[in-house]
């Protein structure tokens, strides 16, 4: 793979929201891991966000024949998390998480609160359209796992529900 190619893949990594990129071509693969993820934070004077710069980029080059993926990258394992009784509600999109519809207002829920099935718990900004996300249960919010104007990926735990 020539030095341009891998230079814009790089680049196409690190202005993303993607963690990992993998290639795998004839000459070997290529794998491409932020080891710091993009944070953002809500600019002076501006409703959009700005990213913030990566601190470090993570490049790995692996041969036909040589280390494994898994070999190659050494990353430890985080402990297994123990089991909850909790319904947990996951983001079903990337995207900005926000607790309440405008800087102003009042949190849509907070720990300790009943909700019902169908209520909206939080909004997901997606390509500049906000997005309600509801309760898929009904129950006891014991959880909010996300900050206020937080990115977060798809599937990430953003309440736990009792």
């Amino acid at each position: 793979m020539d030095l341009r190619k891998l230079k814009t893949l790089i680049d196409l990594v690190s202005e993303s929201n993607v963690a990992e990129l993998e290639i795998t071509e004839p000459e070997g693969k290529v794998r491409i891991v932020k080891s710091v993820g993009v944070q953002y934070t809500p600019s002076a004077g501006s409703s959009g966000l700005s990213p913030m710069p990566i601190s470090a980029i993570d490049l790995g080059v692996l041969q036909p024949g040589g280390p494994s993926a898994q070999e190659a990258t050494s990353a430890p394992t985080p402990p297994a998390p123990a089991a909850s009784t909790a319904h947990v509600v996951k983001s079903p999109m990337v995207g900005t998480f926000y607790r309440s519809a405008s800087p102003e207002s009042a949190p849509f829920v907070e720990v300790g609160q009943v909700v019902k099935e169908g209520e909206t718990i939080c909004i997901i900004e997606a390509m500049k359209i906000l997005n309600e996300i509801e309760a898929d249960k009904s129950g006891t919010i014991t959880k909010i796992h996300a900050q206020n104007a937080q990115a977060v990926e798809y599937g990430s735990a953003l309440f736990d529900i009792e």
